[in-house]
């Protein structure tokens, strides 16, 4: 089939039942021909759609004056309309607009997941299936809370916008790059764990913190992958290489990765992740990549409090209501310090990853013929990832049942304090 425009906008036409429509996937932002090479290659052609959004303080700008507004979390709803945009358009390059899925990596994976639970799940159309890499529903407080106030405040003053009427308008005033510069300094040198600029509680998109919606059953009904690297919190706990004992492990729970939360659950969190640098991350890797004493703790409480909290409590409150699928990353555990980091598991694309991609953007089952590793269904009762692993045996089945306990209170207690 040949797709043209016709010199104007129109709406594409349903075509359920017609195969030679290609399914859609969408949200990721790099080099799409190695998926859609590797899809033909299969057999199974996909369309591949990507954009950009706006980020930092000019998509996710906190502030009740944001909120009063009605003008929170811009960078989802850039999303939003390129999703729109899709079902729009996909048809003039053979596309079907019943067969999006979007699927994205890290901040793309976690706006994945708040798509789910937009407007009480509801998904209005745009797509009808997620992927998440590294990326879940994250615990996040209402747009105006304390800290997002005090971020917005501190850009208006520093913009010299402190005495002005409306303080949101003359923002808009400002110039791109004088804005841009104040937004970046103000983001302080911990910028990767400052989860001030993140999509928050709005009123418009999210009545409520993204978590909580999930325990509310408020989740769009549609299939998922979701998963994680073995160290994802390597890279992040590089930027504090200045923690080396007990104190200011603790100090840096309580003031920068849980603020608020009590001196009993720091020391409970602090119980439950040991100095011991055996079981610290890069996991399984005994008294080695220990650049500090605290630095594989920090590394294991960091990668467990952002990424793999967040997704086993999802996908454990998901896993029979829709069809779920969930894995883990072992692969390049060899690298220095670092281990199986964030987004590693993009390093050896197109790989056995983007083969499960294909296969359920095009079928909503990752699974192939009987020929292929079969990939089971999570369920909660019996919770089984696809782990993938170096060496001569590079795919397993495993328990997700790894820090079991520990994952569970750092749940229960970001619950109780959203960022």
């Amino acid at each position: 089939m040949e797709a043209h425009f016709n010199g104007g906008a129109r709406r594409c036409e349903r075509v359920p039942t017609a195969d030679h429509y290609q399914p859609t996937l969408y949200i990721r932002s790099d080099d799409g021909k190695i998926i859609v090479d590797q899809s033909i290659e299969m057999g199974t052609p996909v369309i591949y759609v990507s954009m950009n959004y706006r980020v930092t303080g000019f998509g996710f700008l906190p502030g009740k004056e944001v909120k009063e507004e009605g003008v929170g979390n811009l960078g989802l709803h850039d999303q939003r309309e390129a999703l729109r945009w899709t079902q729009k358009y996909i048809c003039a390059f053979g596309g079907d607009p019943g067969k999006v899925t979007i699927w994205g990596e890290s901040a793309g994976a976690i706006s994945v997941a708040l798509h789910m639970v937009a407007n009480e799940g509801n998904t209005g159309g745009l797509f009808r299936a997620g992927f998440m890499q590294s990326g879940s529903p994250i615990p996040v407080g209402d747009i105006a809370s304390t800290k997002g106030q005090s971020y917005y405040d501190a850009l208006v003053a520093e913009t010299g916008c402190r005495g002005s009427t409306d303080t949101l308008d003359c923002l808009r005033t400002v110039p791109y790059k004088k804005l841009k510069a104040e937004i970046h300094k103000s983001r302080g040198p911990n910028w990767a764990l400052d989860l001030t600029l993140v999509p928050r509680t709005d009123g418009v998109l999210f009545a409520d913190n993204p978590q909580r919606l999930v325990q509310q059953g408020k989740v769009a009904n549609i299939p998922f992958v979701t998963g994680d690297c073995d160290d994802e919190g390597t890279v992040f706990a590089l930027s504090h290489l200045n923690i080396t004992v007990e104190s200011e492990f603790k100090d840096f729970i309580k003031t920068m990765f849980l603020p608020g939360v009590s001196d009993s659950e720091v020391n409970r969190i602090a119980d439950l992740y040991p100095s011991d640098i055996a079981a610290g991350s890069p996991y399984d890797t005994g008294a080695f990549n220990a650049l500090t004493p605290q630095y594989k703790r920090l590394a294991s409480l960091i990668g467990d409090g952002i990424f793999q909290a967040p997704r086993r409590f999802f996908i454990q409150h998901q896993s029979g209501k829709q069809n779920t699928w969930s894995f883990l990353s072992k692969r390049l555990k060899y690298t220095p310090f670092l281990g199986s980091f964030h987004s590693s598991d993009n390093a050896y694309a197109p790989g056995e990853i983007q083969d499960y991609l294909i296969r359920f953007v095009v079928n909503l089952d990752p699974n192939g013929n009987e020929s292929t590793f079969q990939w089971p269904k999570y369920v909660t009762d019996s919770p089984r990832s696809l782990t993938l692993l170096n060496g001569s045996t590079p795919l397993a089945i495993t328990q997700d049942c790894f820090r079991k306990g520990a994952i569970s209170y750092l749940t229960e207690v970001v619950l109780e304090n959203p960022v």
